[in-house]
Parts: C-alpha cells; structure tokens; sequence
C-alpha cells in the first residue's frame, strides 16, 4: 500500500468525521453522516494496520474513531462502574490466557529448588561452605521461625507485600528484556532450596513446611503468574505472528499489565496470611488450611471463572474496543 496515496483519497472522509464528532449537536442526517463515515474509517484503519503496521496517519485516525464512537454511544462509564467488569472479565482473562506459561514456570521452579536442596543435604562440603555448625543451628532454631515474628504482624505484612508487589511489577514491565525474568526465578529457586537444604539437613523440614506453606502457596503462585505475564511480553516480541512487533508488544503489554494489578491483590492477601497466620498459634493443620484455601481460590478464578471470560470474547486489554468485526486498540 502506498500510505501517502491511500491517505489522500480518504483525508477528505477522515476530517468529515473529525468534525462530526466535534460537533455539539446532530440532526438525523448528520447521525446517520458519523455512523457510514465511523463504519468506513474503521476499515480504512484496519487496511493501513495491515498494510502498514503501526503509523502516525493510523494513531490519527484511531483517534478520530475513537471521539466518533462516543458520539452514538455514549460517553463511557465512570471509573467505579467499570470495576464489576475489570474483576468479573478483564482480570481473569487475562490470567487465563497465561495458565499454561504459569504451570511451566513454577515446575521449573520446583525442580531448581528441589535440585539445590538434594545438592546441599546430600554434601556436607556444601553445606559448610553455606556456615558453620553454630551459625547454622541458630538460623535452624531461631533465625528461620523468628524472621516471622520479629516484627509487628501488620508492618510485617505491609514490608513483605510492598516487596513482592515490586518484584512481581519488575517481571511484567521488564519481560520483554528476556533476562530478567528467568534471573528473578533462578534466584527465588536457590533461595527457597538453600533453605529448604539447611532445615532438612538439620532434621528440621517440617519446621520449613510449617512456615512456608501457609503464605508460601499464594505467594509463590502470583509471582509465577506475573513471571509468565513478563515472558509472555518477551514471546509477542519475539514470534509477533502476523501483527508487527510494535502492535504485538503494545496489545500483549496492555492485557498483560492487568496481570500486575492482579498480583498486587493476591500478593496482598498472602501478605496478610504471613503477617497474622504464618506466625500465629493456630494448629499447623490450619494454618496450612487457611493458604491451600487462598490458593483454591486464586486458582478458581484464574481457570473457572477465566475460562468463561475467554469464550465471551475477553481479552483483558483495558483500552480495546469493537469496530465492526475487527477487534481495534484506542491509540
């Protein structure tokens, strides 16, 4: 497609629209003048897309659009409104379209972990190397339990959700790198099987089971999930498929950011249970309840409730809109 040439022969429409959408008041015929012109816009933004990928003339033109849209419409819903939607469609669209990412992430990740604490109990080299005898006894009896109740249990919760939330933040919006992602779960791997190592290697696994487990399930599930998301973003850059990288990046980018908001709740809930469960002098049985049911129920809305909103037509993208039969993004 010759761009320059395609806009000229249409500008005259554009512009037409431009101003019917500006206009404060519409008669009949005006009405019926925005919705032909609104209907052929939209599939002259979809030609230029296809043809030329992401341009100046089509950010214009979607734009335009986008006023025209609200003028046989309406404008749109105020921000609490959109709230049911968000929880109800676009967050759980969003995750669901992840599922499968999110399972191979955290298998790896079992596995890493499961590796370096085999590594450590079953060398006793290594786990000199890690301190001596004295030092880690008091990180088995004392360091490990007390970190959970050294602190007020409310700023405790806050310090480890604010810590979480910016590391699950980190993967969405530093995935495309295809770096950072793997190095954040590498190091939650060594990190989980270094311990796990040391307290099974001082007979004290269960000790570690006792206070993991509880806020460990939810926890570790969301920065799984926001691990996929980043890698997800890093995938549309990689393997576009028949949109250009720049379009790929930004329609994945914009669905899966919802994911980050996603995890900043969930993280918040596991927070919770680490700052008031984890510690507390609940029967270890319940307090293992109390996580395995907040992970139930991640689980439930990520694959039940995500599945119906997939086979509405939800994508999780916060900024889309239906022109015609094409699904087109708001510049």
């Amino acid at each position: 497609m010759d761009l320059d040439a395609y806009t000229d022969a249409h500008s005259a429409d554009w512009d037409r629209l431009s101003r019917l959408a500006k206009q404060r008041r519409l008669d009949g015929r005006d009405a019926d003048e925005l919705i032909d012109l609104y209907q052929s816009g939209a599939a002259d933004l979809s030609a230029i897309q296809t043809s030329a990928g992401s341009s100046a003339v089509g950010d214009r033109l979607s734009l335009t659009l986008a006023s025209a849209r609200l003028r046989f419409t309406g404008a749109g819903a105020n921000l609490f409104s959109q709230i049911p939607r968000f929880f109800v469609l676009q967050l759980p669209a969003a995750l669901y379209r992840i599922r499968w990412i999110v399972l191979a992430v955290a298998v790896a990740t079992v596995v890493v972990a499961t590796l370096y604490a085999v590594w450590i109990t079953g060398n006793p080299q290594v786990l000199r190397n890690l301190g001596s005898d004295a030092q880690l006894k008091q990180y088995v009896e004392h360091s490990f339990i007390d970190y959970y109740s050294n602190n007020p249990a409310a700023s405790f919760a806050g310090q480890v959700w604010t810590n979480n939330a910016w590391i699950a933040a980190q993967c969405v919006a530093f995935g495309i790198t295809g770096v950072w992602v793997p190095y954040v779960l590498l190091q939650n791997a060594i990190g989980v099987g270094t311990a796990a190592g040391v307290m099974f290697a001082y007979g004290r696994g269960d000790v570690m089971f006792a206070y993991i487990l509880p806020h460990g399930m939810l926890e570790l599930t969301s920065v799984f999930v926001a691990a996929a998301a980043g890698l997800r973003i890093f995938w549309a850059w990689i393997a576009p498929g028949a949109t250009t990288r720049a379009q790929a990046l930004a329609e994945d980018g914009r669905a899966l950011f919802t994911v980050a908001v996603g995890c900043v709740i969930t993280l918040f809930v596991s927070g919770l249970i680490e700052g008031f469960v984890t510690p507390s002098s609940l029967p270890v049985w319940a307090k293992i309840g109390i996580g395995a049911l907040a992970l139930a129920a991640f689980l439930a809305y990520m694959l039940v409730l995500g599945r119906r909103a997939v086979r509405a037509g939800e994508t999780g993208d916060l900024t889309e809109y239906e022109a015609g039969s094409r699904r087109v993004v708001a510049a």
